[in-house]
């Protein structure tokens, strides 16, 4: 006879300090997501999701990096099971990317011209003091800001 697979997952040691604030934060990106968008323009409807999806990872990345308060076990459990983007994490780690807001603003192309997005650029250099990303509505992730 096969085996009866079950849907319960084992947690690991620490899980019940970080399950709080990842409920929390699940619970808003449902709410985000029924949320109507009338008189939103189509890409303005997704900036709170990108918001609360960069919140997410960031919590766990400084929980693991930063402040050292989880175990590799359960960073690496987060990451598997999607609590956090590992790929965005992957470019955090990287010198120039510490404060990158989402993975679309750095690929070439979705962007004109082929390069990357507008609020990549450090603020010392742009024509235009304020500026919204088309992609996420980040309002500058360039590390030199």
């Amino acid at each position: 006879m096969p085996k009866v697979k079950t849907n319960r997952v084992k947690y690991p040691e620490g899980w019940e300090l970080i399950e709080p604030t990842l409920s929390e934060l699940q619970a808003k990106m449902r709410e985000a997501e029924n949320d109507p968008h009338d008189g939103k323009r189509k890409c303005e409807a997704l900036w709170p999701i990108f918001k609360i999806a960069h919140q997410k990872s960031r919590y766990i990345f400084d929980l693991y990096h930063r402040r050292k308060e989880i175990s590799k076990e359960l960073y690496e459990f987060c990451l598997d099971q999607g609590y956090a983007d590992k790929n965005l994490i992957a470019k955090w780690k990287k010198p120039g990317y510490e404060r990158l807001c989402c993975l679309r603003c750095m690929q070439p192309r979705d962007h004109n011209f082929q390069t990357t997005c507008v609020c990549r650029v450090p603020q010392h250099l742009r024509e235009e003091k304020v500026i919204e990303c088309v992609h996420c509505g980040c309002k500058g992730c360039a590390s030199g800001d």
